[in-house]
């Protein structure tokens, strides 16, 4: 299959060097110039639990320079979704996939009102642990579920293949007809750690490790399991703390995106995170003061390092 990686950082590149490998036309397409140079020349390194690999793929800042492709993964930033989606548009053709992976609130609505939502699946990917080693080189703690679901669901033919071009990869994929499942599965883990870990700088094992630390991770991760219910999503399990310790343990060396934003002085995810869940708990009537400390700590010291208004 042809395939495109729009925002080849350190989640893309483990997309692109798994699915690379696995025999795939992949086009990595990034602003990074230094990263797309490495890659044109040298081929991307991924090293990590999966191995260490060296794959040769196409890599570009140009999308209209790799054309229509069969599947797009939108692997940008939530608030960096509507610049990524339309500068997707030569990617796109009458019968390609754009699926939309991203942390927290937001991501899948605003790429289908820039693509069309016929266009349009949801990825949620947990519990990889990935950073960026250099230009052209990523590495990866973990390996753990990629949740795949159609915009508007339920499970069909099409996302049943794009869940076979993933498995061809090595990784592990779970289709959902219920979107909403799907997401907040992994926003109660994202919750729990990507926080606390940015405002102590603990790796999630650390974090795990620390009573104080856990006691405001595992919070923001109950208001978070709160909220879910109270708006009546199904979730499979019903012991949010059990559910996120779990997770935890599978990746205790990693150190969640948000956090490494901040190690690089960059303006993190948090109002699609943490940020989104004061909000969301209003609507139903729960309270959720966890979350709202850590994200009011988070922008302060975004607006302290000079990434925030």
């Amino acid at each position: 299959m042809k395939i495109a990686i729009m925002g080849c950082g350190a989640m893309g590149s483990v997309y692109a060097g798994l699915l690379g490998d696995a025999g795939h036309e992949v086009w990595a397409i990034d602003s990074w110039q230094e990263h797309v140079d490495a890659m044109r020349a040298n081929g991307l390194r991924l090293e990590g639990v999966s191995g260490d690999r060296t794959v040769k793929l196409h890599a570009t800042t140009d999308p209209a320079e790799a054309g229509p492709c069969e599947l797009v993964i939108l692997a940008t930033k939530t608030m960096d979704v509507e610049r990524a989606a339309g500068a997707a548009k030569p990617l796109i053709g009458k019968d390609t996939v754009l699926l939309s992976i991203q942390n927290g609130l937001g991501g899948p609505d605003t790429a289908a009102r820039v693509v069309g939502k016929e266009h349009v699946m949801v990825g949620v990917v947990g519990g990889f642990g990935a950073s960026m080693r250099g230009p052209g080189h990523a590495h990866h703690n973990g390996m753990e579920l990629v949740r795949l679901g159609e915009f508007g669901g339920p499970i069909t033919p099409r996302l049943e293949a794009v869940a076979e071009v993933w498995r061809s990869g090595g990784f592990r994929v779970k289709c959902f007809d219920d979107i909403d499942q799907l997401i907040w599965e992994k926003l109660i883990c994202n919750v729990c750690f990507s926080g606390t870990c940015t405002l102590t700088g603990l790796t999630v094992g650390e974090v795990m490790n620390d009573a104080d630390a856990w006691r405001s991770a595992s919070g923001c991760a109950i208001e978070a399991y709160n909220v879910a219910r109270a708006r009546g999503i199904k979730l499979d399990f019903d012991d949010p703390v059990a559910y996120v310790h779990n997770f935890g343990t599978k990746i205790p060396g990693a150190r969640p995106s948000m956090l490494l934003d901040h190690m690089a002085k960059r303006m993190s995810e948090i109002d699609a995170i943490n940020g989104a869940i004061p909000p969301a708990a209003e609507s139903v009537n729960v309270a959720a003061p966890f979350n709202t400390v850590v994200s009011a700590l988070v922008r302060a010291r975004e607006r302290n390092m000079g990434v925030r208004d």
